[in-house]
Parts: structure tokens; sequence; C-alpha cells
């Protein structure tokens, strides 16, 4: 799990130049989840956990404070998730996530995506069944049975927990967020995530080498142009 994760952060760092419109990608998500679950952070830890990730990525609070008022407000624009699958250079299985107001608009601009990386897409599930969509909590700590059974005393049904260089890891289906959350905070205080997410995790890891290295940062760096892309997850482990 933890060396999958790894890969899936080290190519977020790789990428993250290219999040020119980082600003406008998490108001939109701010918004979608306040708008359906709620604009109080206390009320809605996915809402808190978005605010705190958003803060970390020195997302200004004027556009987090802009994105709760329109959530809070009637109208707005009616933004749904839409989820592609798809293989990359080098056979690689990648996810897109996206927020958009036109479906149609938004499958276009991926598909020409692939199509310049020359790669193909495909139906929905055609990769996701690879990967696991886990909800990853890390915090400072080194004791994982105290975490264990804090976790198995709230009835939370925990994938794993790693602990390496003094920080705890947990890892728990994408369905026991809320609840792997609110079970730390009851059994620990409030507590500093260092890594407080939703994601697609591989399953296994894909080599990318010679002259698919640079096609694959290519689909990275088009996809992350596109406004409607929120997240990419992918199984490909570069080389050299």
């Amino acid at each position: 799990m933890g060396r999958a994760f790894q890969n899936r952060k080290e190519s977020m760092a790789k990428t993250a130049d290219a999040k020119t419109k980082v600003y406008s990608k998490y108001g939109r998500e701010i918004y979608v989840c306040a708008k359906s679950s709620g604009v109080d952070p206390a009320g809605n830890l996915a809402l808190r956990g978005l605010i705190d990730r958003a803060k970390k990525d020195q997302v200004p609070s004027h556009v987090i404070d802009k994105a709760l008022d329109k959530a809070s407000g009637v109208g707005g624009e009616d933004y749904e998730l839409a989820r592609y699958e798809g293989f990359g250079p080098g056979s690689c299985m990648v996810i897109v996530e996206c927020l958009t107001d036109n479906p149609n608009r938004t499958f276009g601009d991926v598909r020409a995506c692939f199509n310049k990386a020359k790669s193909k897409l495909g139906t929905p599930g055609s990769v996701s069944h690879m990967f696991d969509h886990c909800a990853i909590l890390a915090f400072a700590g080194s004791d994982e049975e105290a975490v264990l059974e804090a976790l198995m005393e709230a009835d939370v049904d925990v994938t794993d927990i790693e602990n390496e260089a003094g920080r705890i890891t947990v890892f728990a289906p994408h369905t026991e967020y809320a609840k792997t959350k609110q079970a730390l905070a009851d059994a620990f205080g409030e507590l500093d995530f260092e890594v407080d997410e939703i994601q697609f995790l591989a399953q296994t890891m894909t080599p990318v080498a010679g002259d698919d290295v640079a096609m694959f940062d290519k689909l990275l760096v088009t996809l992350n142009d596109l406004d409607d892309v929120q997240n990419i997850y992918h199984n490909a482990e570069l080389q050299g």
C-alpha cells in the first residue's frame, strides 16, 4: 500500500507546476462538498479536511470563503462528478476525476488529451477494479497498536496501518472516511493531519520507460491544464 501511495505523492509533486488554476479547482471542490453535505466544517468532516488541504496548498482564505458563500446560497453552478478511465503510455492505467457542468465538453477534452499522448480512454470500470478507493489519514505518532485499538473499538473497517519515521498512516475504505476521522479525534483529540485525502491507490505498478516517459508526462500536463480535472490517479512507475 505504502509504495503505491508514495508513487502517487511523487507524481503529484512532479506535476504540481502544471496546476495553473489550483485556486479555481479547490474552489469548485469546496463548493460541491459544501452544497451536498453542509457548509459547516464542524458537521462536515469531508469539507473540513478539504479546507485544511486547501490552506496547506496556500489557497487564499477569500477563495475558500467565496466557495462557501456560494454553496450556502440558492442556485449557482450545477457541477457533477465525472470519472474517466483509460490506458496511458506503456499500458499504464489512469483514472481522471472531474467536476463539470458540461459532461459532453469534459469528455471531449479528456479524450483529446489521451489521443495526443497516444493513449486510449476505456469504459467505466475498465481499470478502476485494479485500484483501491481509500481514505488516507496520516499524522505524527508512533503507537500503531493504540491507533488500531481505537479504530477497532469504533468499528472502523481498517485496511492497513503504517508506522514509519514517526508518522502513522491509516488506510480505510473511502466509505469509512468520516467514521475513521471521527474515531481518531475521539481517541486522540485534534490531530494535525499531514495527509487527509480520499484516493485511488493502484494494487500493482506498471513500469513506464523510454519514449513513453515523455509521452506520459505530456498526458499529465495536458490533463492538469483542464479546468474540470480535479485529480489524476495512475499506476505508472517511471523508469530512468
